[in-house]
């Protein structure tokens, strides 16, 4: 009998402790991980081997994502010490808290530049967040009329992102033809869904929005996905039907409901790797 309630408390234990580890959600660290990846491909130059790239989204600031949590998350991304900082919109919950916001992370000092662009949820708030971008230093991929923009910024590589994700789709046809010249081509979307619907041609693109569906049954079954695409580009590296690589984040805050459930949030880091050395 003994035997068996203890065998009982050990499996309750067990399950448990699993149920900690692979849904590691709430962090007080201000993310639950540091999502690492290698990106090594023979598109990336000799120049920018060893190049690293911070990737952050959907922050919903605040949300369940709170100022303590902010301070962590800056502090996290100057330990890191990328070479570029990518920012991919939905930034804040109200408009009380967009200054507050963009000079948190103007702090976090990439070694060249920040490069954003916006979301969905950043419409109502749309000039406020501009101008604080503007303040701080932070280079909003913008163009006119949702078109994209190009940014050389030397070694051999050009970052690129797209105004308004869920324009329509005929406004960016003209657009789309001239993402091909870049030696290195970075592409920074708020959704997945558009590099895929504009077969977009980039080496590696970044994408948010989705929240890894923020809630999800062991990576098994995720109710809310935000793409039209199910599980195809819902979290991590995939490609798209044109051989384009895009990681979609899990993001950093939370919409709707402030609860994450095997959805862990997170910081991206994709370190470049030559293989032309």
């Amino acid at each position: 009998m003994r035997i068996t309630v203890f065998l009982r408390q050990f499996v309750i234990l067990a399950a448990a402790m699993l149920l900690i580890s692979s849904c590691a959600t709430l962090s007080p660290n201000g993310v639950g991980r540091v999502r690492r990846y290698t990106f090594a491909e023979e598109s990336v130059p000799k120049e920018l081997d060893e190049f690293k790239i911070a990737f952050i989204s959907d922050l919903h600031y605040p949300s369940l994502f709170n100022n303590k949590r902010l301070g962590k998350l800056v502090h996290r991304l100057q330990k890191e010490s990328p070479d570029i900082l990518l920012l991919g919109g939905d930034y804040v919950t109200d408009s009380d808290s967009i200054d507050v916001l963009f000079e948190s992370l103007s702090a976090a000092m990439p070694r060249w530049n920040t490069f954003a662009v916006l979301g969905n949820h950043d419409k109502r708030n749309e000039e406020l967040i501009r101008q604080a971008m503007g303040k701080y230093g932070i280079y909003l991929l913008d163009g006119v009329a949702w078109c994209t923009e190009f940014l050389d910024i030397g070694g051999g590589y050009t970052v690129a992102g797209v105004y308004d994700s869920f324009a329509n789709d005929t406004l960016f046809a003209q657009y789309v033809e001239q993402l091909d010249d870049s030696d290195f081509l970075i592409f920074l979307s708020h959704t997945p869904d558009f590099v895929e619907r504009h077969s977009i041609t980039a080496d590696l693109a970044f994408a948010g929005h989705t929240h890894g569906g923020q809630v999800s049954l062991f990576g098994l079954y995720t109710p809310v996905k935000n793409t039209r695409y199910g599980r195809r580009f819902l979290r991590g590296m995939n490609r798209t039907t044109n051989g384009t690589a895009v990681i979609t984040t899990n993001g950093v805050g939370t919409s709707r409901r402030k609860v994450r459930f095997c959805v862990p949030s997170e910081i991206v880091i994709v370190t470049l790797e030559s293989k032309k050395l």
